[in-house]
């Protein structure tokens, strides 16, 4: 028998249960929270460059942290809704191999689990507003986490567990079956928990060539059979994810963000912010502070 270790924790950012109407709807909306969706009536839809998913009643739908999607509602939609933010101790997300918008059965199980995640978290929607530009601001995110340090440890044990079982439900999936990161050779497992865990620090391939102790060229190869990605490319995508989530939920400055994910300067992070996300820094958050369900 194989004794796992939970590595994974997720903290409660929202949830409740809304009606909508045709205003819903968003473009190129991305957050650094995971969205989970339960549909009881209506219809919508949810895509990204790639996929097209229906929103339809009788339903689970997740959207992983930084998976930029759009949201529509044509006429009417009532669904109940959690955004969560995960935390690993290896930095590595149960979502790394697959940030795609995944959508499952539900269970009555999963239905109770949304009405009782809603009764021990009342007053935890949205006030407002249903724009993800105007309510994804650092004040509510700082209001929210206050609210989780105030939960009993009775109602945050319950929350995380019932966060977990809604997570599970994902993890089914043929998708992930075939990026079971078992077929991950250990070496490079090892380089991308390092990355993760040392973004602010020198993350040069011939160092983690070293760690791996492989020659550089071939770490290189071996990175980019197993993750799809080149080492240099796979490292300033999770600075800037990092960045991202450091944008909205604190107060730091473009100078502080790009020393704290490892950029030598403010210029050359702004370079890269632009070629991952398609714009700068600067014009990010100001979408990110006018705009989640």
């Amino acid at each position: 028998m194989i004794k796992r270790v939970l590595k994974h924790t997720f903290t409660l950012l929202n949830i409740d249960h809304v009606k909508l109407g045709s205003k819903w709807n968003y473009k190129n909306v991305i957050s650094p929270y995971f969205r989970i969706y339960y549909i009881d009536e209506g219809e919508g839809e949810i895509w990204d460059a790639s996929t097209k998913v229906r929103l339809e009643p009788g339903f689970l739908y997740i959207i992983p942290s930084f998976t930029l999607c759009n949201l529509y509602c044509p006429h009417y939609l009532s669904q109940y809704f959690v955004q969560c933010f995960e935390e690993s101790s290896d930095g590595i997300s149960l979502f790394e191999n697959n940030r795609a918008i995944l959508k499952v059965k539900a269970t009555k199980i999963d239905i109770l689990n949304f009405k009782r995640l809603l009764e021990i978290n009342p007053g935890r929607g949205i006030d407002g507003s249903d724009n993800p530009k105007v309510y994804e601001k650092n004040a509510v995110y700082k209001a929210y986490q206050e609210l989780n340090h105030r939960q009993s440890n009775a109602v945050f044990t319950e929350t995380h567990g019932i966060l977990l079982q809604l997570m599970s439900r994902f993890l089914t999936q043929e998708v992930f079956k075939s990026n079971d990161s078992s077929q991950v050779p250990p070496k490079i497992l090892n380089a991308i928990s390092y990355i993760q865990l040392n973004l602010p620090n020198d993350l040069s391939v011939s160092l983690l060539a070293k760690r791996a102790n492989l020659h550089a060229d071939y770490f290189s190869r071996l990175f980019f059979q197993h993750t799809g990605e080149r080492p240099v490319k796979y490292i300033h995508e999770k600075r800037i994810e990092r960045a991202q989530y450091l944008m909205i939920t604190t107060q730091m400055t473009f100078a502080e963000i790009a020393t704290h994910t490892g950029f030598e300067n403010v210029f050359y992070f702004s370079k890269i912010f632009k070629t991952i996300t398609g714009m700068s820094p600067g014009n990010y958050k100001k979408q990110m502070d006018m705009i989640s369900f």
